[in-house]
C-alpha cells in the first residue's frame, strides 16, 4: 500500500489556487495559522480544546505518570512521566466523507 504524504507546502498551494494569490503570499498565511495552533497547543492549561468547524476538533490532555513502562527492544522496566498528549476527533463532515466506501 502506497501513502500518499502532504506537506505544509502542498497545503499552501492549494489556498493559492482557492484565493488566486501567489504561494509566497499563502505559505505565510499557513505557516500563521499553524503557528497559531501550536501556540494554542503548547499554552499551559491542562484540558485546550481547538475547534475548526466543518474540520474537527484539536484537543490536548494530561497523560498519566507509568511507573511500571517497559521498553520493548530491552525489556527493561522504565518510569514515564506525566506529560500532554494530543488527539484529533474529525468534524460531521469530515467523518461523513471517512466512511465512504473505497
Amino acid at each position: 500500500m502506497q501513502v500518499k504524504t502532504f506537506t505544509k507546502r502542498d497545503i499552501a498551494k492549494i489556498v493559492s489556487r482557492n484565493l488566486n494569490t501567489s504561494i509566497r503570499k499563502s505559505v505565510i498565511y499557513t505557516d500563521e495559522v499553524f503557528n497559531a495552533v501550536r501556540e494554542l497547543l503548547c499554552k499551559d492549561d491542562d484540558f485546550i480544546r481547538v475547534e475548526v468547524r466543518n474540520f474537527g476538533v484539536i484537543e490536548s490532555k494530561p497523560a498519566k505518570a507509568k511507573p511500571k513502562a517497559r521498553n520493548p527492544r530491552t525489556n527493561e522496566e522504565i518510569f514515564v512521566p506525566a506529560h500532554k498528549k494530543t488527539h484529533f476527533k474529525p468534524g460531521k463532515l469530515l467523518k461523513e466523507h471517512l466512511k465512504k466506501p473505497i
